[in-house]
């Protein structure tokens, strides 16, 4: 495994992704929890979870209690393992995602987030989306709040655009360390916001990395992919599959990419964790770029 800053800790330059182990079409909890082992047997720092990756209307935190438990059942050292959840969105159980990024409720999240990952403070709490009927700088404001407080180490935001980026700078200064915004061979919009994440020294986490090539796990089963892309290619070529030809040009488009792709099954993350040991030539990117 490779190795990448985010603030001032050093985490795994491929995360995971926890959403798919509580979400539509879950895996039963073995699975689950054998899902999180392999990651961290495979040198996985980094988790990616959030309050509002569950399935049914009142499993608010389904998916950060399995990672407390799957922590908890480890039987090697998770005291380097920086677990990074989200707040400000919800999920009725009708499949659809609503949005409160109210101050109070963030600090009530956060707070019940803490609880139930057992952590005396969260060592990444990011604001999931801006919430339209909440001023940004309120929302921030929050987690300057929670920063203040202790119950956060660092804060993150998620979905934004460059001008909330700068104001949430602004805000939180050295306290805010990431920004995570959908990036893939899909999806590339968010070019700006990674550039300037590099430049202020944030962490881009790109969600859905591997959109285009995989489907997501919002997508459902019929969601569509592609094939016979460069990426598959490539892949062809170099004789492993597109998804982790996918997460090695991630990690060479910037040092600030920290991927965290989601999975299911332990075969899947173990497979995105040998990603990092991926060097792609100049020509290789070169292809993947166009």
């Amino acid at each position: 495994m490779q190795y990448r800053t985010l603030a001032d800790t050093t985490v795994s330059a491929i995360g995971l992704g926890a959403m798919p182990l509580s979400i539509e079409h879950r895996p039963d909890e073995a699975r689950a929890i054998a899902t999180v082992h392999a990651a961290l047997d495979a040198g996985v720092t980094l988790i990616d979870t959030a309050d509002s990756y569950h399935w049914h209307a009142g499993e608010v935190g389904h998916n950060e209690s399995l990672i407390a438990r799957a922590l908890a059942r480890y039987g090697g050292d998770t005291s380097g393992v920086l677990v990074a959840t989200k707040g400000g969105r919800g999920r009725p159980g009708d499949g659809s995602w609503t949005v409160n990024a109210a101050p109070a409720h963030l600090k009530r999240a956060a707070e019940a987030s803490a609880r139930r990952l057992g952590a005396d403070a969260i060592g990444l709490y990011q604001l999931h989306k801006p919430d339209p009927a909440v001023p940004w700088a309120d929302s921030v404001g929050a987690l300057r709040e929670l920063l203040d407080a202790g119950t956060i180490r660092a804060a993150g935001i998620s979905n934004v655009t460059t001008s909330q980026i700068l104001e949430a700078h602004a805000i939180l200064g050295d306290g805010l360390v990431s920004v995570q915004n959908q990036y893939s061979p899909a999806v590339r919009d968010s070019e700006p916001e990674l550039r300037l994440s590099a430049r202020l020294g944030l962490a881009f986490l790109p969600w859905s990395p591997l959109g285009g090539i995989s489907r997501s796990s919002l997508d459902g089963p019929s969601g569509p992919t592609s094939a016979g892309t460069p990426f598959h290619h490539i892949a062809a070529e170099r004789g492993v599959s597109p998804q982790q030809i996918v997460l090695a040009w991630l990690l060479a488009h910037s040092p600030a990419v920290i991927p965290v792709p989601g999975a299911s099954r332990p075969s899947s993350i173990t497979a995105s964790a040998r990603a990092a040991e991926l060097t792609l030539s100049a020509e290789e990117l070169r292809r993947l770029d166009r």
